[in-house]
Formats: structure tokens, sequence, C-alpha cells
């Protein structure tokens, strides 16, 4: 399994040759360790951090080539000298630490050409492993930070402050906490490494393979089987990847061959395949790398993010798992497939290929049972009290000690190693991501820049909560547009945020409904990586992959208008009464259900455009309306599936799963 859970970064790193390359095993297992040390152990925040980025950074000059068409198993003399001046930059903070923390309002000459020197590295290592965009991004904010009286100059008064010079943003970025070194990175530094650390335990001891074969002995023999099983195993697998990318890859790897023999086009399986990939971005325990920021931003408890985190994800699978039987049923020619084509019968491929074992659901559940167990275990720990840190420590320490159960998944010493590296390599890409957030983080701290554009919100939707929320949601989708979920997140966060709570919209609820909408960066030009990603595997072509990856979650990303235009939505998030959990959450299915049911084009049978019109009215009333809304919403539901009836009557398969 090994060679196909990969994000799209990692097929684009190199494998060095000889010395070289055991020089990067081991500083990726060492990156891992340290995060694992830190999990037991005090280390100084301060010097945490920028040692870890200062190893992730190494990693990436690296395994990173400059240019990807240009990759060899040869480190160049170039990278060699960034790798040098790398440790040069961030060295120097830990060699005179006792001093430089203080030296923030007033850097001295070595301090501000380090400082620039860090910099640009961390522009240039975000560049290799996620592309140019992000990295633009941050220097047009640097220049923003440097030159903000000239929007005075241009009648942009609004955006205007007194501009700072490069020794006050290298004191800000690069010797506090607040930039570089700041929120984005320590997340990194400590939540996510874990989770990925995590996932390799998972992955390499079977459990990925064991998911796959799960979901798909459990979807059936009908027509609808195999996008029933996507869908059921993108879940599954989302619940340890946390990465849209990774999770389409590796199901789509299986999957295709299913999908292909039960002749879905190309990129209808590929659109199932991202779709079903992105949810890894919402599913808990994982989720996403901003699911951890939100804690930090909010000073909650990760706990509280899984708990208000787990109605979306089942709201978006649910809406997705409906888009897909409808096109199932509305497409001629759609057969069951078959569910041994590309199977693995939950032996990890990289322990032992080619094994097979015919039993069924009830066979696969009693022999590898306990992959589940650590998932469990998580929420578990936490439940107990203990932090995100050690619940994911443990129950790393518990899937790799299960392992055992069976020689063919037992995390052998070798194994053991090659869990330590893939976790400190699969972080390198969030780190420099981080970092560079920070970057834009701390000019936009500093200059004010987050209040003055949610004030141009507020101002701009005339204090009206919808306009508000329309504009917050344009303005996280252009950022998705450009940037990765987690940047766009970071970003938002402070830039769009205040405007909600400005407007009455509850700080979680606000960061939940950004965090949902910078998801859509995996399905938004030009960073579309799932549905591109998918394209790949099937052959089909990418921008129609994309744009029916769009249609298959879109119902599902109306579902944080519900929580953030209606008080009484938060119990979505399962905050409020059981009352108001019970009522927002039937409301929101039933909206699902009727918007899945209008863009599917199928309920009891094909749906005509008056009656996607009238699905369309009954979704936005069950979402929007209140007790009103459902009272309307149910009425113009039943009228469409009286007139589905009496169009199509008895000749329609009403069930074509039986």
């Amino acid at each position: 399994m090994e060679a196909v859970a990969v994000e799209a970064g990692r097929a684009a790193m190199r494998a060095p040759a000889g010395w070289a390359g055991r020089a990067a095993a081991v500083l990726a297992a060492a990156l891992a360790g340290y995060s694992l040390y830190w999990v037991l152990f005090i280390v100084q925040p301060q010097v945490y951090r920028v040692s870890f980025l200062l190893v992730a950074l190494v990693l990436t000059f690296l395994l990173f080539p400059a240019r990807a068409a240009r990759k060899t198993s040869r480190v160049p003399v170039s990278d060699w000298l960034l790798i040098g001046l790398t440790v040069l930059a961030f060295g120097w903070p830990l060699a005179d630490f006792a001093r430089f923390v203080y030296r923030a309002a007033e850097p001295s000459t070595i301090d501000v050409v380090l400082g620039i020197a860090a910099i640009a590295l961390v522009l240039e290592a975000t560049r290799r492993a996620v592309g140019w965009i992000l990295p633009v991004t941050a220097a047009a904010f640097l220049l923003y930070g440097m030159f903000g009286p000239v929007f005075d100059d241009i009648g942009l008064g609004i955006l205007a402050h007194r501009g700072y010079g490069i020794g006050r943003l290298v004191g800000t970025l690069y010797m506090t906490l607040e930039g570089i070194f700041g929120v984005p990175l320590d997340v990194t530094a400590t939540y996510i490494i874990l989770f990925t650390i995590y996932g390799a335990v998972l992955e390499l001891s079977g459990a990925g393979a064991f998911f796959l074969d799960w979901a798909l002995a459990a979807s059936g023999r009908s027509a609808a089987a195999p996008g029933r099983s996507v869908t059921v195993a993108g879940f599954l697998l989302g619940t340890v990847s946390g990465s849209g990318v990774a999770t389409t890859v590796m199901l789509g790897s299986v999957a295709w061959p299913i999908l292909r023999r039960a002749k879905y086009s190309a990129e209808t399986a590929g659109a199932m395949l991202s779709a079903a990939g992105i949810g890894a971005l919402l599913s808990p325990p994982t989720l996403g790398a901003a699911a951890f920021l939100i804690a930090e931003f909010l000073q909650i408890s990760y706990l509280q993010v899984l708990v208000m985190a787990t109605i979306p994800t089942i709201l978006y699978y649910f809406s997705i798992f409906l888009m897909i039987e409808a096109d199932t049923r509305r497409m001629a020619g759609i057969s069951p497939g078959s569910k041994d084509a590309g199977a693995t019968n939950g032996i990890p491929q990289n322990v032992s290929p080619g094994s097979s074992d015919p039993g069924g659901l009830g066979a696969l559940t009693r022999r590898y049972w306990y992959h589940f167990t650590s998932l469990i275990a998580i929420a578990v720990f936490m439940v107990m009290g203990m932090s995100a840190f050690k619940a994911v420590f443990w129950s790393s320490v518990l899937a790799a000690a299960l392992s055992y159960l069976r020689r063919e998944t037992a995390l052998t010493p070798s194994r053991l190693m090659a869990v330590l590296r893939r976790g400190g390599e699969d972080v390198l890409g969030v780190a420099a991501t981080t970092a560079t957030a920070g970057i834009i983080v701390g000019v936009v701290t500093l200059t004010g820049l987050g209040l003055k554009l949610a004030g141009v919100i507020v101002t701009l939707a005339g204090g009206t909560l919808a306009l508000t929320v329309i504009y917050s949601a344009v303005a996280v989708w252009l950022l998705g547009l450009a940037v990765p979920v987690t940047a766009s997140y970071i970003i938002a966060a402070v830039m769009v945020a205040p405007a909600l709570v400005q407007s009455g919209v509850p700080d979680f609820a606000a960061h939940m409904f950004i965090f949902y909408y910078a998801v859509l960066s995996e399905v938004s030009p030009p960073t579309a990586l799932s549905p591109f990603a998918a394209a790949a595997l099937t052959g089909g072509n990418p921008f129609k992959t994309m744009l029916l990856t769009w249609k298959y979650t879109l119902p599902a990303f109306v579902v944080p208008l519900v929580f953030t235009l209606r008080p009484e939505g938060v119990g979505i998030l399962l905050r409020g009464p059981v009352t108001s959990v019970i009522f927002s959450t039937a409301t929101a299915a039933a909206g699902i259900a009727a918007l899945a049911g209008a863009f599917g084009g199928w309920l009891l049978g094909p749906v005509s455009r008056f009656n996607k019109a009238l699905l369309i009215i009954s979704g936005a009333s069950f979402l929007y309306g209140g007790g009103a809304g459902m009272v309307a919403g149910g009425a113009t539901l039943g009228l469409v599936l009286i007139l589905q009836f009496f169009r199509h009557g008895t000749s329609v398969e009403l069930d074509r799963t039986r």
C-alpha cells in the first residue's frame, strides 16, 4: 500500500542516492521521533518550533527538487548551499537564545540579515512543496507591510497603515512567536505530525487496506454497490488520513478498476473518488490540518472540535451518498462490477503481496477487527481527559501493539522505522505551508489588516447577517482558488472571522464556517488537487472531473449557512439543547436530500426541470426556514413525490438495490 497512499507532493519528491538518501531517511525518522519525545518531555516552545522547522526545511531541500521536471537522485550543489544557509539562519536563534528573544524590538544587523534569509528560505521551501501561489501571496503581504502609506495615495485609505521597515518586520516574523514560529507552525509541530505518524502506523500495519476491503465487502452486489463502497471506504480512510489527495489516491488505486468494470465513465468515477476523498478533511478523529488550528484559535480542546465536526461530517457523506446513488440510477448500463478487483482482503500489500482471503464481511471483521480499535481509543482517551497529543500518541502505541496479533500485519522494527520516516516526510509540505502562513498572519496582525477587512465586509453588507455570511463565503472561496485548505483557513480566520463575529455569529460557528468553505479549495481551480489526482488515475478529463466533483459536494456545502444564519442552527455543531440538535440535524438532512434529488436528477425516477425547481425550493426551506420552513419544505417535497409517483407509477423500479 505504500506506493499508493501518497500526497501529490510526495510524488514530486526525489529519492537521493547514497549517503544523502540515508541521511534524509534518518532525519525524517528523527523529526518524527523528536515530536514523540516532545509529547512525553518538556521542550521550551520557541526552541521546539525553531528546531522542528530547521530539520523540516533541511529535509525539504533534500527531498524536493527546485524543479519537479528535473527530478534526479542527485542533490545539486545549490541545494546543499540552501541547506547550509538553513542551518545558519535557524541555528542562530538556538545558539544565541538567551539574548535573541529580547532583541525583537531592536534586532541587530546579523539578526536582520539572517531573518531575511530565513523568510526567503521558508518561501522557497513552500514553493517546492506546494507550488508558487502561496509564496507569492506571502510576498505580496510583506510588500503591504512595508508600503502601507502608498494606499492613501491611490485612494484606498481604508487599507493604509504607517508602514514598517525591514527591521521591524524581521523582528516580528523571525524573532517572536507571532510570525514564522507562530500558531500555524506550532499546530504542525504538535498536532499534525503526531497524526501523520498515527496514519503511517495504520497504513503500514494494513489498516488502510482492511478499511477498503471492509467497505467493498459491506457494499453488497447491487448496481449502486461500487459507488456506495467508494463512499464508505472514503469515510473509513479519511478518519485516519486527514488529507483529501492522499485518500483520493489510495481509494482510487483500488476502487477505480471496480468502477471501470461497473461501466462508470472516467470523469464520473474520478468525481466519486475525489468527493469521497475530500471528506477526509472533515472526518473525525483526524480531520484536516486546519481543524487543529481551530482549537488553537478558539482556545478550546481538540475534542470539542471533533464533537462540532461530527454531524457536518455525517451530512457531507450523506450528501455524496445520495448524489452518487442518484447518478447511478440515472445512468444506463451501470453494473455491480467485481468486488474482487483490486481488493487486498485487509492484508497490507507491502507486507504480503497477492495474499487473499475468500471470506466475506463477517470473516474479514473477525480476522482484522483490531484495526478499528485505535480509532475508538482516540476519542475515549480524550473523553477521559487526555490532551489530543497524548491521546493520539497512545493510540499509535496501541495500534502498533495490536498489529502483532497477526504476523502479516506486525510492525517489526524495520517497519517501525518506516513508520517514523513516513511520518516525518508527510509533514514537510504542511510545515512549509504553515510557516509561510505564519508570515501572512504576522503581517495581518502587525498592520491591523484583519480588522480593516472585517470592517469592509460588515459595511458592504449594511449590517445584514445574510449578506455578511454570503460575502464571507465568497471571500473564503476566493482564497481557496489560490492556496491550499490550511493556508486558506489561517488567512480567513484572521481576516474574515471578525466580520462574522461582529455580525452576531458565535465565534465557534464562524471558525467552523470558514473551515468548511476552505475545504472547497480541494475542488476549486487552479488548486483542485483531489479531482486532478483522481483524473490522473482514471485518465479522465481533469476539468470535467472537477465540475462533477463540485456537483457531488454542492448539497453539503450549504450546511454551514444553517449554523450561521439561524441561532438554533448551531445544533448541527452539537451546541444548544437536545431539541435544537435533533431539529437542526433533521431539517438539514431533509434539505440535503431534496437538493441531492434536484442536482442528481433522480427521486422516484428521472426528475423534470419543474420538479428540480420545486426540490431546490424545498431544500432551501428545510435548511433556512426554521419551523415554518420545515412545513413548507415538507409540503413541497411531498408534492414532488406525488407528481413523481403519478408520472412514473409502478413501472419505476423504486429500489434497484434489492
